[in-house]
């Protein structure tokens, strides 16, 4: 029942958390390992959304990212497996009282990951044999670091550093969608393949009652399989379940959240908003993956894929930021007729009239997610007829 995971090289960092490439010491299995420190009630509300998000998906879809198990770090080496359908009782403690125990979140922040190369994930609870038939229970008394039946508690006076959710993955080899299609040629099938495979994977979650509200290249991951690559939505820390499955649709949220070039337009007017944001946020995506639209990362040097409106010397205005201003605003799609010999060709009359309704300044107006994969098909279907 015990699995020692070893760590390998950083793969990704983010403001909440780090990823390392692992692998399972007794199969070789290799592993994508999400470390969550839980430093502050607000990043802890953001993971356990994650957590559950992940698990609300219970690894069905080629299109989104696995979770094979997530743990909780009980010590400096040690982890404990959450159970499915619990969260762990201190962590929900701390996200509603907004009070993380302990040494603080600075010193957190300072401790290195190397320091944990081997972790050691034992079984949630310990084997027991069953009882006789009509025979007595033997209770246990609870020590501190035992479970409770809602799981495991971390222990009294376990130091900051070894607070957090270990949340162990597939891995996808291939990097995230920005560095994967930058750095080939421009390839019109494997366009078609990136729009077929994210419909299909917000078609999904949005069935389930997951709105990821962060949908960007850099939160699609590939893996390269024999047949082509396979597109992975990824990280949930941003995502909101609803409470059934198939209510995505007509829950309303009002936080703030996302990357500002892929932002809707009533995320932006701060307003309140439903899973729609999802669709136009897929537009961009797609309209920057058919047109190879990119934009400099502020402070960097590394390209992204995205669209945007350039409006003389303020530089470049997210679609969203720009469509609140001017809802009449006209999106020229696509942007030019003529190719250069190193692009596929432009997008078709009926892909361009798609985009056109995913980008909608009003959410009614974009297609919901069910209806978007067979309408991408027949629109494609239309465009090869002419």
């Amino acid at each position: 029942m015990e699995e020692l995971y070893t760590l390998g090289r950083e793969v990704g960092r983010g403001s909440y958390g780090v990823v390392f490439e692992g692998h399972v010491s007794k199969t070789g299995r290799h592993v994508a390992i999400k470390r969550l420190p839980c430093g502050s009630p607000e990043a802890v509300e953001l993971h356990l959304q994650e957590l559950w998000a992940m698990r609300t998906t219970a690894r069905t879809h080629p299109n989104v990212i696995a979770l094979h198990r997530s743990l909780l770090q009980t010590g400096a080496r040690t982890l404990r497996d959450l159970r499915p359908g619990r969260l762990p009782l201190d962590l929900v403690e701390c996200a509603l009282k907004g009070k993380v125990p302990g040494p603080s979140v600075q010193s957190l922040r300072r401790t290195t990951l190397r320091d944990c190369t081997n972790l050691k994930g034992t079984p949630d609870t310990p084997l027991r044999s069953p009882g006789k038939p009509g025979g007595r229970k033997r209770k246990r008394k609870r020590s501190s670091g035992d479970e409770d039946e809602d799981g495991p508690v971390i222990p009294r006076g376990t130091p900051a550093c070894c607070r957090a959710l270990w949340l162990v993955m597939e891995l996808c080899d291939g990097g995230d969608l920005n560095q994967y299609l930058l750095s080939r040629p421009a390839d019109g099938q494997m366009n078609r393949s990136v729009m077929a495979q994210l419909s299909a994977a917000v078609a999904f979650l949005h069935g389930l009652g997951i709105t990821h509200r962060d949908l960007k290249p850099d939160n699609v991951l590939v893996q390269d399989s024999p047949t082509g690559p396979v597109f992975k939505v990824a990280d949930f820390g941003l995502s909101k379940v609803t409470d059934g499955p198939g209510e995505a649709a007509g829950r309303c949220f009002s936080s703030a959240c996302g990357s500002d070039f892929y932002m809707a337009p009533e995320v932006w007017a701060g307003v309140s908003y439903t899973a729609q944001v999802d669709i136009f946020s897929l537009g961009v995506l797609f309209w920057a993956v058919l047109e190879r639209i990119t934009f400099m990362e502020e402070g960097t040097t590394r390209k992204q894929l995205g669209a945007y409106v350039c409006k003389g010397s303020y530089g470049l205005v997210p679609l969203g930021e720009a469509l609140l201003e001017n809802p009449d605003l006209r999106l020229v799609i696509p942007m030019k007729s003529r190719r250069l010999p190193l692009l596929p060709s432009p997008p078709g009359p009926s892909v361009s009239r798609l985009l056109h309704a995913m980008l909608a300044p009003d959410p009614l107006a974009r297609p919901p997610a069910a209806q978007l994969e067979t309408r991408l098909r027949s629109a494609l279907l239309r465009d090869d007829a002419r």
